[in-house]
């Protein structure tokens, strides 16, 4: 009787605590050394035993050897899991930053999809659906994917970088779910020390205290089935700084010992028999994301984007694009930020009140012909950069001249400084620092807004 009115006492105070969801993804990559295969049949096998499915990110050039191989049980296995995209060739030269870095928004997108759709196709086919999520071989990000991966109708963003951020947990991103730059609700085992598994164990209950108090939110972990078979990355063997061999020089990695590998699937193993133990915490994958969160386009409490005269920002769950579409009465959807950085030309304090209307009223045209932020908002021969813009919109309270506003574009702070850091993947060539990326990022962080769970 006492541990039935202690179990009563305890379930409601379970079922209060705020939702944890755990990403468990691979990035399924080697299409050199064919005991990567047999990694990745092996935990696809394991997890599913244990009722845990995972996302699947898999290179086209892997599927393509897989077939060749006849590895159809590998492709049968990791059927029952989610399937998600990881590039065409991975690290084979020029990588995604590489041939995006010197190109704009929209040509960029479409070289991206010149380059890269074929092999979403092929997962396309022998999978049977559209793979759920994009993420970038290393950190070679770039903000020109987000608008090829709208096309092909894929909705998440998963990986794990520095570039574009908010607060550690999910957020929308060009019109995309970003599951990225996690934090410290980013954990993963050591798979090479079982000394260091209880470590990781605490480091996972931290991320789940961490994320209830949040009032919820999303952890993952990220590994590569080429990690049970491989002392080295197959890529760093071949394709360093640069480095571009015939793929009749590709070396394949040295291979783990047998003893390494049983010790490997030990310790993830008994990682995910940990994490499955874990009160009230949901395993989900990137293709069920989406329904966990608030829809991304939705109509702003009234008033709110007023906000914008003192900061362009994410307010209260709305991007700075949310906020600007609704002062301009343009129906909420999404909508790209500008192309370019521009300066605002008018030297007056003041804006008489048909020109800024006109002005008003071309943006909004503007935002609905191309499904995008201008640039700048023209008064006549002279313009506004868009921040000011924004700002001075939000700040007008109608009547006669319209007073003058410089934008803060505070979204600003939530992308990476530091391109060399950002872009140190020993895949790159030695010094590639694409600032380029980074400032589009900037521009692009217009749509940046956190991902609210549902309640």
């Amino acid at each position: 009787m006492r541990i039935l009115c202690l179990l009563l006492l305890l379930c409601p105070s379970l079922a209060a605590q705020p939702p944890v969801y755990w990403l468990l993804w691979f990035d399924t990559e080697d299409f050199i050394e064919p005991a990567s295969d047999d990694a990745a049949l092996r935990l696809a096998e394991g997890l599913r035993e244990r009722g845990v499915r995972a996302t699947f990110k898999i290179v086209g050039e892997q599927a393509r050897v897989w077939l060749a191989r006849g590895r159809h049980d590998v492709i049968r296995a990791l059927a029952a899991h989610d399937i998600g995209y990881h590039t065409e060739f991975h690290s084979v030269h020029p990588a995604p930053a590489e041939y995006l870095a010197h190109l704009g928004l929209l040509d960029g997108a479409a070289e991206f999809s010149r380059r890269e759709r074929n092999g979403m196709l092929l997962l396309e086919k022998l999978f049977g659906l559209t793979p759920s999520c994009y993420g970038q071989p290393g950190n070679s990000w770039a903000p020109q994917v987000n608008l090829a991966l709208r096309e092909w109708g894929v909705k998440v963003y998963m990986d794990d970088a520095g570039q574009v951020g908010f607060d550690q947990q999910p957020f929308w991103y060009g019109g995309l779910l970003y599951i990225f730059n996690l934090g410290p609700h980013t954990v993963r085992a050591q798979l090479n020390d079982p000394r260091a598994l209880d470590v990781a164990k605490r480091r996972f209950d931290e991320a789940v205290s961490s994320a209830r108090r949040l009032g919820g939110g999303v952890i993952q972990t990220y590994y590569h089935p080429n990690e049970w078979a491989t002392a080295e990355f197959w890529d760093a063997v071949n394709f360093s700084y640069g480095a571009n061999p015939d793929r009749s020089e590709w070396k394949k990695p040295r291979l783990l010992s047998p003893e390494a590998r049983e010790v490997a699937y030990r310790i993830f193993f008994d990682w995910v028999d940990h994490v499955r133990r874990t009160p009230n915490l949901r395993i989900i994958t990137a293709r069920d994301a989406i329904a966990l969160f608030e829809p991304r386009d939705a109509a702003p409490p009234a008033g709110l984007a007023r906000r914008l005269a003192d900061s362009l920002d994410a307010h209260e769950g709305f991007s700075a694009a949310d906020l600007l579409l609704s002062l301009l009465g343009v129906e909420p959807r999404h909508v790209d930020g500008p192309l370019h950085r521009a300066s605002t030309t008018w030297t007056l304090p003041e804006i008489p009140r048909p020109v800024f209307d006109r002005a008003r009223q071309e943006a909004a045209d503007f935002v609905r012909t191309h499904g995008r932020l201008p640039d700048a908002v023209w008064l006549g021969s002279q313009r506004l950069s868009l921040e000011d813009f924004a700002a001075t919109l939000a700040a007008d309270e109608g009547g006669g001249p319209v007073e003058l506003r410089k934008g803060r574009p505070d979204f600003e702070k939530r992308i990476g400084r530091d391109a060399a850091r950002l872009y140190n993947w020993i895949i790159h060539p030695k010094g590639f620092a694409p600032e380029s990326l980074l400032e589009m990022a900037r521009l692009q962080a217009w749509t940046l807004k956190p991902a609210r769970l549902r309640r």
